[in-house]
């Protein structure tokens, strides 16, 4: 099956008993038994939801995995994967080290940094996409390697085989957080990953009217493991929401498409504006890692960053835009505009987001669906 027509279908074609094309928006809390000691295969809403199931069946098909876990958010899906890995100090002695990757989203550093260090954990931040700092960190036990490629907000490409084989050959997991590729233009576990991660508030929902986070995986002990902190934790995602996110997956491949082509058009047009310094977009020939992300992607979505020549600009434009929206997230129709340093990475030491890139002058804009004639129009009125 093609990515298209899986995206449009998933693992739900209708329902035989009706002949509903729509899943089903199955939104109980609870289901009945047979008798003592039968079911039907569900029971409780928090453990398990046949709309929230198809919709996992869905996202692991579309990833090439076996398993898919949807959660309330994209944060609850990090936070479930990070558990999957128990520190060592609860058995008496040393920490759990992770690797991560030092450009990321900042709420992934604030849970990371302010509270499972807390619990026995520790992590290395580090430029991922320099395949010698991550051969430089494995010199130190490491239970995983948390990567973001494309990163957030810098754009930086990270190898995902290659940091596979090098957390592999240290005996640790390699994570891909996938959310700015998706599926549709990435698939990390057919490079070696052993997880990946969404936000599917982002592209995969695609329409800024829902939360929601994923881990995919084809791991046959891990996924007991995971389900259960699932159900414990209580972070599933409702009924509803997996409903929206069905919904949205079904567009996924047309949008990917017009988002990349409006994120080209305005990256371009960026690059050649006079109070434009510089503009990180992966779809660049020039782009430090091209070849990388040639061979690893298929495509670069509608994410674009950029540094505007001064400061004083950077309100200016947030203050102009009309069409495109000051808003935090990313990935939905609507075109949104970001200022990083406040609204995404505010968490982050100043030395830690100064290192990234992540300056008062840095704008991040997620192209969305609209004519690319009018967020041009918009950008340009806003940047005068």
């Amino acid at each position: 099956m093609e990515r298209e027509t899986a995206c449009v279908h998933g693992t739900w074609l209708y329902d035989k008993t009706t002949g509903a094309v729509s899943v089903p928006l199955y939104q109980s809390a609870t289901f009945r038994h047979p008798g003592l000691g039968e079911s039907t295969g569900f029971d409780y809403s928090r453990a398990v939801n046949p709309t929230r199931t198809v919709l996992e069946e869905t996202v692991a098909l579309l990833e090439g995995a076996k398993y898919g876990l949807a959660f309330a958010s994209g944060m609850g899906a990090v936070s479930a994967m990070i558990k999957l890995f128990p520190p060592h100090g609860s058995a008496g002695g040393g920490k759990t080290r992770v690797i991560v990757s030092e450009d990321l989203y900042g709420g992934t550093y604030r849970l990371f940094h302010e509270y499972y260090a807390r619990y026995g954990y520790s992590f290395s931040w580090i430029d991922t996409s320099d395949p010698a700092k991550v051969e430089a960190a494995l010199k130190q036990e490491a239970a995983a390697l948390f990567i973001e490629t494309p990163s957030n907000p810098m754009m930086k490409v990270t190898d995902i085989a290659g940091c596979a084989e090098a957390i592999h050959r240290a005996g640790g997991k390699l994570i891909v957080d996938n959310t700015f590729l998706t599926p549709y233009f990435q698939n990390p576990l057919a490079l070696g990953a052993d997880f990946v991660i969404h936000s599917g508030t982002k592209y995969l929902a695609g329409h800024n009217d829902t939360l929601a986070g994923f881990i995919v995986h084809s791991g046959e002990e891990a996924n007991p493991a995971l389900r259960e902190i699932q159900k414990s934790e209580g972070a599933s995602l409702s009924p509803l929401d997996a409903w929206l996110c069905l919904r949205g997956i079904k567009t996924l491949a047309l949008r990917m498409e017009k988002q990349q082509q409006n994120g080209g058009i305005a990256a371009d047009w960026l690059r050649n504006h006079p109070r434009v310094e510089r503009v990180f977009y992966t779809g660049f020939k020039d782009h430090p890692q091209a070849p990388l992300s040639a061979r690893q992607a298929r495509g670069h979505s509608g994410m674009v960053s950029f540094y505007v020549r001064q400061s004083a600009l950077v309100e200016q434009v947030l203050k102009r835009v009309k069409l495109i929206l000051f808003a935090e997230s990313l990935g939905g129709v609507e075109s949104l505009i970001t200022f990083p340093l406040v609204q995404t990475h505010g968490a982050i030491p100043e030395t830690m987001r100064l290192s990234a890139g992540v300056n008062d002058r840095l704008l991040r804009l997620s192209a969305g669906i609209e004519n690319a004639a009018d967020i041009i129009a918009d950008l340009e009125q806003a940047l005068e």
